[in-house]
């Protein structure tokens, strides 16, 4: 069942979304070669509790971290440990989330250890372009439209470079639930599957690999990585359908200049306060 939100609702997930996006611009600014990835956990639990929010993934079904570290190979759901030790060149992709006032937000970016400089022209392409099919698929996110033009904006992203396309993990819906209905594939046929109203908020995520599209979970019970061992890049942020169009609640102040990832929608500024 799809749970619409209200607009006070989707105001406090836009609370929860700040959180997010303030403690992966913590994590980026601190990101250093020789650290670990449990030192970026510990540094990101530090910035959700200290606003006051709760950690969304600590815990869930028994996952030990508030961050999800997934590195080089690793698709999604990396766990952070101090012997994971981040080397210049590596492809970083951090899951975050944090909850509000009972509501989660969730968001997830992908980074090179020391800076793109530190990085191939085809790793860099590959974090740009997964980057830039979150975006497409993000401004589908519309009172009318349907689910499958957002897995076909995606898809047409991935399709045009070549990359593997991880079909196994979609985004979701997002509420009082770290994962609602419905799901939200990255790839799909414009003008097909639900058709999104005002209310709906969603985590769209794509992940693509430089390789083939297939994945494999590990022993651990949570990493999941490439079948063929290339890297993969994965960005995710959480968006609300208002009347003005989509709404980013997850935006950081590095993302481009688009409606709706700086201030509110007109008709959720009462909400908001």
């Amino acid at each position: 069942m799809i749970i619409r939100k209200s607009s006070d609702e989707i105001a406090a997930m836009a609370r929860a979304g700040a959180v997010v996006a303030r403690a992966h611009e913590a994590v980026q600014e601190a990101l250093r070669p020789g650290m670990s990835t449990l030192d970026l956990d510990r540094l990101a639990e530090r910035v959700i509790v200290g606003a006051g929010a709760t950690p969304s993934f600590k815990g869930y079904r028994g996952f030990p971290a508030t961050l999800c570290t997934s590195l080089n190979e690793q698709v999604v759901h990396g766990i952070p440990s101090a012997d994971v030790r981040l080397d210049e060149g590596d492809v970083l992709s951090i899951d975050c989330g944090a909850i509000v006032d009972g509501f989660h937000g969730d968001s997830a970016v992908t980074l090179v250890v020391g800076g793109d400089a530190a990085a191939s022209r085809e790793v860099r392409r590959l974090v740009a372009a997964t980057r830039d099919a979150l975006w497409q698929g993000l401004q589908q996110v519309h009172g009318g439209h349907r689910l499958g033009d957002i897995g076909a904006a995606v898809q047409a992203v991935a399709d045009a470079h070549g990359y593997g396309l991880v079909r196994e993990y979609v985004g979701h819906g997002i509420g009082r639930a770290l994962h609602e209905d419905p799901s939200v594939p990255n790839h799909g046929t414009a003008g097909r599957g639900a058709q999104l109203s005002q209310g709906w908020v969603l985590a769209v995520e794509p992940m693509f690999n430089l390789g083939g599209a297939r994945t494999r979970a590990l022993e651990d019970g949570w990493t999941v990585v490439t079948a063929d061992g290339s890297l993969s890049a994965h960005w995710e942020h959480t968006v609300a359908v208002t009347p003005e169009g989509p709404w980013v609640l997850t935006a950081r102040s590095d993302e481009p200049a688009w409606p709706w990832t700086d201030g509110l929608p007109a008709s959720y500024l009462a909400a908001a306060g």
